[in-house]
């Protein structure tokens, strides 16, 4: 079973990112649970889910010890770094996290520039899908092609193609950032 925290302020695509991963998940024929946690104020506010995916039923979708944390803020990062379990993963959007915050020792930090990357390839809105395709590699549980595709059918089933070729490009940018 494999369990990733995403968290950061709301408008930030953290819930899309989780059901991304999900979809991706149940794509390949895995089971997967998404559960969202947001403030009332969605924009601007804290803002998390969890994926759970596995071969077998996932009996409890809520938030235990993830495997991976995606912080794409510090506050994020501070109230949750602590969950990830040893050996464990954490993936930090270094353009709002800064080098020096501290990290829990037992685990490894990776640092993407996400809202600047998707500022350079012209895809403002596209640090999510960068994060995403980031986890993707860093977990190895699926290919580049698996992640594509899920993520695509995704979209699709939420009518949103038209964003196909902008995601296409932010998915390559992330999983090559890692």
């Amino acid at each position: 079973m494999r369990e990733i925290l995403f968290a950061g302020f709301g408008g930030q695509g953290v819930l899309t990112s989780g059901l991304i991963l999900a979809e991706v998940a149940v794509f390949n024929g895995l089971k997967a649970t998404w559960s969202p946690s947001y403030g009332s104020a969605m924009r601007g506010g804290a803002a998390s889910c969890t994926v759970k995916y596995s071969n077998d039923f996932v009996y409890n979708p809520c938030m235990e010890e993830p495997d991976l944390l995606l912080a794409m803020n510090e506050p994020a990062l501070a109230q949750h770094g602590s969950s990830v379990k040893k050996g464990g993963v954490i993936l930090v959007n270094s353009d709002l996290v800064p080098d020096n915050v501290p990290t829990p020792e037992g685990v490894t930090v990776h640092r993407v520039p996400c809202s600047s990357l998707a500022q350079e390839i012209g895809q403002p809105r596209g640090a999510n899908v960068i994060m995403t395709s980031a986890i993707i590699r860093l977990l190895g549980d699926f290919t580049f092609e698996d992640g594509m595709r899920g993520m695509h059918d995704m979209f699709r089933k939420k009518g949103k193609q038209k964003f196909e070729a902008g995601n296409t490009v932010a998915f390559k940018a992330g999983y090559d950032a890692v």
